[in-house]
Formats: structure tokens, C-alpha cells, sequence
């Protein structure tokens, strides 16, 4: 995969024929197939065969991940031998909880994208994140607060200890962080707060639900062009160790994250 993190993480159901069509005109960086929840039990082989005829097909300019039952579901063998031979640049597995939750999935030699979703996997994470398999973690919230017994609607606020945890355990292995999906599709200003509130966790992009989330999502996770400008600025002005810089002390590392800034948006 690029070395830049995907902003925008799209599930399309695999067992939604339309759906996997309209994503290839869509500007999610990444498009997650799925096989798991979003596919009832009864439709797991349509949905198997759907995604392996898609990706043949093929997304071109895009980042394609799947996302797997996770271990101890029946499906997990059969969805993994489906994955064999296809050309896609992740797996997405569900419900990891242990390192040991990835093996079945790492005979596959791809980059795996870890969802953490239970008070365990929290306790796990950094242990998870340093698996040498694991290329992200996914914060996967609505799991997370039904195990938490939060009510419904609760601001996640209430999960605020368990989502930096997750973000410092990726931090930690050196690997990428996704925020969890934002339920209420037509509430585009709660989308849009969420994202950003997100970003200034520290999250690198957020996995999505509706096709109507992934450009505001790509425009929350982008450098502003106010950072850009700023990031220009700081870089031209730096002369290496600690100095001052429009009334603030910058160092070095300040200058390795303005350039990186300026890398991200192509400048």
C-alpha cells in the first residue's frame, strides 16, 4: 500500500450488486467490501462471489480492502480461501481481540487492517498494533459501546478513554488509525463535526457507511490550505535546532511534520 494513509474508508456489502457498482465512480480512498455484518447469514456464498467478480473486474485508482468474519465465525475459512488470487491491498477482520485472532488470515500475506471492538481488544491493542501482520487499527465503536452497556445515542464522549488508547497503541506499533462509522446518514453536520473531532484525535482517515460521507470525510482528514500556507511558512523559516517562529518555539520535529503536511497535499 502507499504510504499515505486512505482518509476515507467506504463498506459497500458485498451481497449489494448496485452498491458495488456505483463505488467505482466514488472518491473514497479506500472501498471495504464486506462480508461480515453487512451480509445476512443467508447470503454469505452470493456475497463471496459478488466481491471476487468485482475485484476481477477491478477499481482502477483505488484502494480495495475486504473485510472477513472474524475468528471462530464459520464463514472465516471459506471467506479466506475466497480471497486467493485476487488483487486487493488489505483485509478488514472483525472482532480481533488477540494476536492470535489474525492467524488464520495471515497465510493470506496481506496487510491486515484490525478492528478494535470490545473492552479486551482495548487491553490488547498495543500488543495487536506490534503484530507484524498488522498494517491499522479500525475503532470500531458501535460494538464497543453495546459491550460498554452505554445507553443508545450516547455521546462518545463516554468512549473517550478507549478511543485515544487506540489511537496511542497504533502510534505506538507504528501503523495507521481509522475512527469508527457515524450512524445517521442525513445528519451531515454531526458527520462533518464527528470527522473533524476525529482528525484532532489523531486518527489518520474514518471508516464510512454512505457514499454521501466520503467527500466531506476526504476534505476533514485534507491539509487546509490555512495548514498549508502555515506548513510553507515554517519550513522556508526553519534553520535547524530550536527557534522562534511567528511567537511560538518550533524544533525540528515541527519541521519534519510541516513537510510531511506538505507531502500529503502534493506540494
Amino acid at each position: 500500500m502507499t504510504d499515505f494513509a486512505p482518509r476515507s474508508l467506504l463498506y459497500v456489502p458485498g451481497s449489494n450488486a448496485r452498491a458495488l457498482e456505483k463505488a467505482q465512480g466514488l472518491a473514497a480512498d479506500m472501498l471495504i467490501i464486506d462480508l461480515e455484518d453487512a451480509v445476512p447469514e443467508d447470503r454469505k456464498a452470493e456475497a463471496r462471489a459478488a466481491m471476487r467478480a468485482a475485484v476481477t473486474a477491478g477499481y482502477p485508482g483505488k484502494r480495495v480492502a475486504v473485510r472477513i468474519n472474524g475468528a471462530g465465525s464459520a464463514h472465516q475459512g471459506t471467506d479466506i480461501d475466497a480471497l486467493a488470487g485476487l488483487a486487493i491491498d488489505a483485509v478488514v477482520l472483525p472482532k480481533v481481540d488477540a494476536p492470535a485472532d489474525l492467524d488464520a488470515a495471515r497465510r493470506l500475506g496481506l496487510p491486515l487492517l484490525a478492528m478494535i471492538e470490545t473492552p479486551i481488544a482495548i487491553y490488547a491493542a498495543r500488543d495487536i498494533a506490534a503484530d507484524t501482520a498488522v498494517a491499522g487499527l479500525i475503532a470500531g465503536l458501535n460494538d464497543l459501546a453495546h459491550e460498554l452497556k452505554l445507553p443508545d445515542g450516547m455521546d462518545r464522549g463516554a468512549m473517550s478513554h478507549a478511543i485515544q488508547a487506540i489511537v496511542l497503541a497504533a502510534r505506538a506499533g507504528g501503523i495507521w488509525c481509522f475512527d469508527g462509522v457515524y450512524n445517521a446518514i442525513d445528519d451531515a453536520a454531526g458527520f462533518a463535526n464527528e470527522a473533524a473531532e476525529g482528525r484532532r484525535l489523531g486518527f489518520d482517515g474514518k471508516t464510512l457507511i454512505h457514499p454521501s460521507q466520503v467527500d466531506p470525510c476526504n476534505a476533514a482528514f485534507a491539509p487546509s490550505e490555512r495548514e498549508i500556507v502555515a506548513a510553507e511558512a515554517l519550513v522556508a523559516a526553519a534553520t535547524g535546532g530550536a527557534q522562534r517562529h511567528e511567537g511560538r518555539m518550533i524544533e525540528d520535529m515541527h519541521v519534519v511534520a510541516a513537510r510531511a503536511l506538505l507531502e500529503r497535499a502534493g506540494r
